[in-house]
């Protein structure tokens, strides 16, 4: 016992002659004098030019290094630079294995880190390139098989504690000689107290960052609690409170701030992570949320919710001293909000309760993202829509360029001197997964009302199909499903419409203010193309459009006056009737369009007026919008009770031609009337028909003259057998 007595004394008496002889010999050793050895020794060592210009000071208890006016530099040019650097670590906590930070103090770092045209950053030439002997022969020694690893827990966790931690005056200049971009941190603060592993501590960093381009300034303050645990695989940030003013070119000028505010958790060894009252505002805009993760492979389970306050996108974009976006109606886009909550098994982003609200129309449904197959899964359904109330306005400049462009072939070239463009992005339709169906009670679309909308869209490796798009029109129905093959780089299109009784008279007046069409439609179309450009997709357009007007009218337009100006032509006589109107009845009227590139084949145009037949063939070019038509006013039955129009044998059946010819865009109203030239074919058939009548006649004159000679020669002989007779 008293030799394990006299062991500890003299351990205790070697460690106190070690302290009393290192505190000697910091007492009488000052480190100044070695200024010219460091700086020789750094250089010797490295490209760097050390230079100590300030003075160097230790101390024992605490144990304590501090550095002033140091500048290093790197080809003749300032690396980086400091004022001050002080670091004391209490000397009893290492020796008891649990080292104690008691201050960190660094004050007016300055950092220059340059990449030049070659991409080459000035941080890589700090070390000297070893030579080319050396480096074949400088390769890490190989781990011996025995030696142990280490463990997966990390072996015993460090008691590590920081009383204080001070940065001040900070500066770092990054710039970029490739692309002219500089950024600039500058006026870097940081202080943190009473740190140490596993309870929270204070954290407050203040910085501010500039880019020459575009230029933009950015000045930050952050202030959190943050808590670490000894085997640092466990983190949590709470009381964020985060502050960013940022101002510059991209903002128009204008200021703005960004807010950051909530608590935060990550477990590595979990694999788990939270956000608890997480709180992001830019400007007029705020989202909440509340997430958990757990896994961060590629099967994240996330369980939580999504919140957007209502905010002004109008509002945001002045703001951020972005362009505004002008629309028809000045007040829509003034009131948005998106709230889901988010779920769904691993690898797999579920909203569910998904709530979007634009103006006054709202949606509900729910949607799923697959990170697997990036596959989207959505189901939405809206109340009431109307679209053109976010269009652009229309100015009186651009009605009346549209009008100038409008005549002739002018609107056509102009069309065809801007550039087409692709329409679709084929290979990002090739790694589409959709499904997605919709629908929307109703919508206001280029001044049309539809009713009842459903549409139901799916998507697999360039193959899209929309199954179903239907709705409510203008008391009738609508039904058509579209095909897209991308799967080739020329892709190919077909689409099937079948439209039930819509009314044409208030379709055509809301959709382009033309009223001269009324009566039901009943409309089917088959059509398919190929392209990927409009141009390419109206060339290589086939199909059929078959089509059925049941009890409309011809508005604008009177075709039983046309059909009286040929009856009276034909009578010699002159129509007295002055008031005609401006409709022309019928019962039914149906043909078929066949679709032959960017023209519109007609040959079965009937149409059953009073008194008439109207029939009629022709052309429609959607490309230069133009109407080639020749029809017919067959004369079936009395027309008109004007007396220069009555029907005589010689205009019964007699066709009275009408020609329908212009650019259907400018003048619809305009297009059709009396075809002069094609009229000697209907005097021709008049002559014909009266020659038929006349000979008729003749014949009809020479019958009865010889059944009078027959009845005179009859008498006559019988008058002389009576005389023998009675003689």
């Amino acid at each position: 016992m008293k030799a394990l007595r006299y062991l500890l004394i003299a351990i205790v008496a070697l460690i106190v002659l070690a302290v009393a002889a290192v505190a000697i010999a910091m007492a009488v050793i000052n480190p100044n004098d070695f200024k010219p050895q460091i700086e020789q020794a750094v250089e010797q060592q490295t490209n760097l030019d050390l230079q100590l210009n300030g003075d160097i000071g230790w101390s024992f208890i605490p144990l304590g290094l501090e550095l002033n006016d140091v500048e290093a530099q790197l080809d003749g040019k300032r690396l980086v630079a400091l004022d001050q650097l002080i670091a004391q670590v209490d000397f009893w906590s290492l020796i008891g294995m649990s080292p104690r930070v008691n201050t960190f103090v660094l004050n007016g770092l300055d950092a220059n880190l340059v990449v030049d045209k070659k991409g080459s950053g000035n941080w890589t030439r700090i070390m000297p390139e070893p030579a080319a002997a050396e480096s074949t022969q400088q390769e890490q020694p190989a781990q011996p098989a025995d030696q142990p690893k280490e463990m997966a827990g990390g072996g015993t966790p460090l008691n590590f504690n920081v009383e204080s931690v001070e940065v001040s005056n900070a500066r770092v200049h990054y710039s970029d000689e490739q692309t002219g971009q500089s950024v600039t941190l500058g006026n870097f603060t940081l202080n943190a107290s009473n740190i140490t592993l596993g309870s929270a501590f204070p954290l407050d960093i203040g910085f501010q960052v500039e880019t020459a381009k575009p230029k933009l300034t950015v000045d930050g303050k952050i202030s959190a609690r943050i808590a670490a645990n000894q085997a640092l695989n466990d983190f949590a940030l709470s009381g964020l409170d985060a502050v960013f003013d940022m101002s510059g070119e991209p903002l128009g000028g204008k200021s703005v701030t960004a807010k950051l505010s909530g608590s935060a958790t990550a477990n590595l060894e979990k694999e788990t992570a939270s956000l608890s009252d997480f709180s992001a505002s830019l400007a007029n805009l705020t989202l909440d949320t509340n997430l958990q993760v757990q896994g961060f492979g590629d099967k994240p389970a996330l369980k939580g919710s999504v919140a957007i306050k209502e905010f002004s996108l109008k509002k945001l974009l002045d703001n951020l001293g972005q362009p505004a976006i002008e629309t028809s109606d000045p007040d829509v886009l003034k009131a948005i909000a998106f709230s889901t909550d988010i779920g769904g098994s691993p690898g797999q982003v579920a909203l569910n309760n998904l709530s979007l609200k634009l103006d006054d129309t709202s949606f509900t449904g729910s949607g799923s993202y697959t990170l697997a197959n990036t596959g989207i899964v959505f189901n939405l359904d809206g109340d009431k829509l109307n679209a053109d109330r976010y269009l652009p306005p229309k100015s009186e400049e651009g009605q009346a360029a549209a009008s100038e462009q409008s005549g002739g072939q002018s609107g056509s070239q102009t069309a065809s001197a801007a550039p087409e463009s692709d329409l679709l992005p084929l290979d990002t339709m090739r790694s589409l997964h959709l499904d997605v169906n919709f629908g929307l009670g109703q919508l206001i679309v280029s001044n049309l009302t539809i009713n009842q909308i459903k549409a139901s869209t799916t998507a697999r490796n360039g193959l899209v199909k929309v199954d179903e798009f239907s709705g409510k029109l203008y008391d009738g129905s609508f039904n058509a499903n579209a095909t897209i093959d991308a799967r080739k780089d020329n892709p190919a299109w077909a689409f099937n419409s079948d439209v039930s009784n819509v009314q044409t008279l208030p379709l055509l007046t809301d959709l382009a203010e033309v009223d001269m069409l009324s009566g039901g439609a009943n409309i089917k179309i088959n059509a398919t193309s190929r392209g990927n450009r409009v141009s390419a997709l109206r060339e290589n357009a086939d199909g059929q459009i078959t089509f059925n007007l049941a009890k409309g009218e011809f508005r604008k337009m009177n075709l039983t006056h046309m059909a009286c100006e040929g009856i009276a032509l034909v009578n010699q006589e002159k129509l007295t009737t002055t008031d005609w109107g401006s409709t022309t009845p019928f019962n039914d009227m149906s043909g078929t369009l066949k679709i032959n590139g960017n023209t519109l084949n007609n040959t079965s145009l009937v149409a059953a007026l009073a008194g008439m037949k109207l029939e009629g063939n022709g052309t429609v070019d959607l490309k230069q919008t133009k109407l080639d038509y020749e029809a017919g006013l067959r004369i079936v039955g009395e027309v008109h009770r004007d007396p220069a129009c009555r029907v005589t044998t010689y205009v019964e059946n007699v066709v009275i031609p009408v020609e329908c010819r212009g650019n259907f865009s400018e003048n619809p109203g305009g297009l059709c009337s009396f075809d002069g030239s094609r009229f000697r074919d209907t005097l021709k058939t008049i002559a014909e028909n009266a020659a038929k009548a006349k000979v008729k006649k003749e014949v009809d004159k020479a019958k009865t003259k010889a059944e009078e000679k027959v009845k005179e020669k009859i008498q006559d002989e019988l008058g002389d057998k009576l005389k023998g007779l009675f003689k």
